[in-house]
């Protein structure tokens, strides 16, 4: 017996809906899994960049500390004609270098001097040092060499640097040319390369100079400024003293992080490791993976004073890692799992009702669909029979003004010649009969008058002379009849399009402007009339109260019949706000429609031939 419920337990889990939940529960728990770890991996990455944005934060606030000291130094030479070594020395001391500024290896002035003035400056030098008993050898200017201008080296702190007094800079010709762009710009310079004193040394330093200029000396041109240039200050720091300590509040360990000149790739030469925190200053560069998969790296980047510098932060993954990052997504697995076998236990059960349900929906739907397709079939069918309703009224408001045109208006025109005859001829002999013949005459106008504006209230004649002159003649009524500035723009002077299309055009643009003038309470209208790729295009616009959604009054219906029409001859049709306020309207009819067998016929004939096929 406990065999038999044991196989028959068995075979309602090894149903097909049961393992598919399973597997189904089992692939969702997975999916939660990696992508719990996934998300945890992300937050921490993105904890780390938080990290790396601070020490890349403190690493610019000292490159800025220096430079303000520098931009200092060079404030007391340009404020003072002459800083003596006694000055300097005293000022260099009260920064206390050791305390606020370890990095900084030596500050200095360099003095510009021409090649006329090189023997006596040398001269000046060589008294200055005996008489402040400076020792080392008497002051020369190097490397030797007769060069236009020179750039000593005349004072250094500290002390250990007056060995290189008298040093000419801009022997070199990348130096020099660095330094010129300095002295015209008055900006610092900085080749971004390492000193090559400080490199002696097992050790990479950097410098920036700023030029000195004399005081009180206009400095608005650059011819201004080469002028009154006397020499430069600069300073000269430790990179890896600059850098350490950065990294003492990220809490993470161990992070490691580089710095790089990319400026360097502007003159096809290789990126420059500046600092590597992992190498010792007197050790080649370890090699290093950045696209290390276990892993954390970011770039970021630091301006040297106009040399962009990269510096690059990475850390193991798994150091990044709190404690309850490993019990998370197996937690988040079984929710996962748990869940879906839930939902599917839950799914599985309501199948069968769900199923009759279904089926129920099914038939519902067939009928509603059948519904739907017999009403669009009827609208289908009234769409066709309002553009056949309106073929005919167009059709026969123009044989009605024809026939006006032809029968009363030849008559009319007949009568007023005899009218006009009698009135010239009773003007001597017959005063009062004069007088009715001209009354008569009067009369016989204002019908004719009146005759030629029921002809153009039933189809303008002037749509005869092609859609541009019937849409000028429209706006320029328009604009006598209602006193309403209207421009009419057209971007070509003769649009050839097919009769029907033409009054449709001609009544659309009648039934708007006549909407501007009841409604939108405006001053001013513009109407843009062209063709662009087969297709008619106008456009009314109107600086009037604006257009509201909605409220359209009962028994108005001019809106409603302008879409309709344009929905007949199949083009499109929008209504809204202009820019700046008012309304606008757009439309856009097809000009023509092909044959199947390629030809091109007007657009009523389709219609009308639909029709006769639907009444058939």
């Amino acid at each position: 017996m406990q065999l038999s419920r044991r196989l028959s337990a068995f075979a309602i889990f090894v149903k097909p809906g049961i393992l598919l939940g399973l597997v189904l529960s089992l692939a969702v728990g997975v999916l939660a899994y990696f992508v719990t770890l996934r998300t945890i991996e992300h937050e921490n990455e993105l904890r780390f960049q938080s990290m790396a944005r601070t020490a890349q934060f403190t690493i610019n606030a000292r490159i800025r500390s220096y430079t303000y000291v520098l931009r200092a130094m060079a404030s007391m030479f340009n404020s003072t004609p002459e800083v003596t070594r006694q000055q300097f020395h005293r000022y260099v001391t009260g920064l206390d270098l050791a305390t606020h500024y370890p990095a900084i290896e030596t500050l200095n002035f360099m003095a510009w001097v021409r090649a006329d003035e090189r023997d006596a400056f040398e001269a000046k030098m060589r008294r200055e040092q005996q008489e402040q008993h400076l020792g080392g050898p008497p002051f020369r200017i190097f490397p030797p060499g007769r060069r236009p201008n020179y750039s000593a080296l005349v004072l250094a702190e500290p002390a250990a640097y007056l060995t290189f007094l008298g040093r000419d800079m801009t022997a070199d010709p990348n130096y020099l040319k660095k330094y010129l762009e300095s002295r015209d710009t008055g900006e610092i310079a900085t080749s971004g390369m390492p000193v090559p004193v400080m490199m002696t040394q097992k050790r990479l330093g950097l410098a920036m100079r700023l030029p000195v200029y004399r005081p009180g000396a206009p400095l608005d041109t650059v011819e201004q400024r080469r002028e009154a240039f006397r020499g430069s200050v600069g300073v000269a720091f430790n990179v890896a003293i600059m850098v350490h300590g950065v990294l003492d509040d990220v809490p993470v360990k161990p992070v490691r992080f580089s710095l790089f000149n990319v400026n360097e790739l502007n003159k096809n030469k290789p990126v420059r490791l500046i600092y590597d925190s992992a190498t010792a200053p007197d050790r080649p560069p370890q090699p290093q993976d950045f696209h290390d998969p276990t892993k954390f790296h970011v770039w970021l980047p630091v301006d040297f004073n106009g040399h962009p510098w990269t510096v690059h932060f990475s850390v193991p993954k798994k150091s990044v890692n709190r404690r309850s990052d490993a019990s998370i997504p197996l937690l988040a697995m079984v929710a996962g799992f748990t869940t879906t076998m839930l939902l599917y236990g839950l799914y599985y059960t309501l199948t069968s009702s769900r199923s009759r349900a279904l089926e129920l929906a099914k038939e519902m739907t067939m009928e509603l669909r059948d519904s739907q397709a017999e009403l669009i079939r009827s609208h289908h069918k009234l769409r066709r029979l309002a553009a056949h309703a309106e073929h005919i009224k167009e059709a026969e408001r123009k044989r009605i003004a024809r026939e006006i045109h032809d029968d009363l208006g030849q008559n009319l025109l007949a009568l007023r010649i005899e009218a006009e005859l009698l009135f010239s001829r009773t003007r001597e002999r017959h005063p009062r009969l004069h007088a009715r013949a001209g009354a008569t005459l009067n009369h016989i106008d204002r019908t004719i008058k009146s005759v030629r504006q029921i002809i153009n209230d039933l189809r303008p004649t002037v749509l005869d002379l092609g859609l541009n002159a019937a849409v000028d003649w429209q706006v320029a009524d328009f604009r006598r009849r209602t006193g309403i500035l209207c421009d009419l723009v057209e971007y070509h002077r003769d649009i050839r399009v097919n009769d029907e299309l033409a009054t449709a055009a001609f009544r659309i643009l009648q039934e708007s402007l006549s909407n501007v003038r009841r409604h939108a309470h405006a001053n001013w209208v513009r109407v843009d009339l062209l063709v662009e790729n087969g297709w008619l295009r106008m456009s009314i616009r109107d600086n009037g109260t604006g257009f509201v959604r909605g409220a359209r009054k009962p028994g108005s219906f001019g809106l409603l019949g302008i879409e309709e029409r344009v929905n007949m001859l199949g083009g499109t049709f929008s209504i809204g706000d202009a820019p700046g306020g008012g309304t606008v309207i757009d439309i856009a009819l097809p000009t023509q429609q092909e044959n199947p067998d390629g030809g091109q016929r007007p657009l009523s004939a389709i219609a009308e031939e639909s029709l006769h096929d639907e009444l058939a």
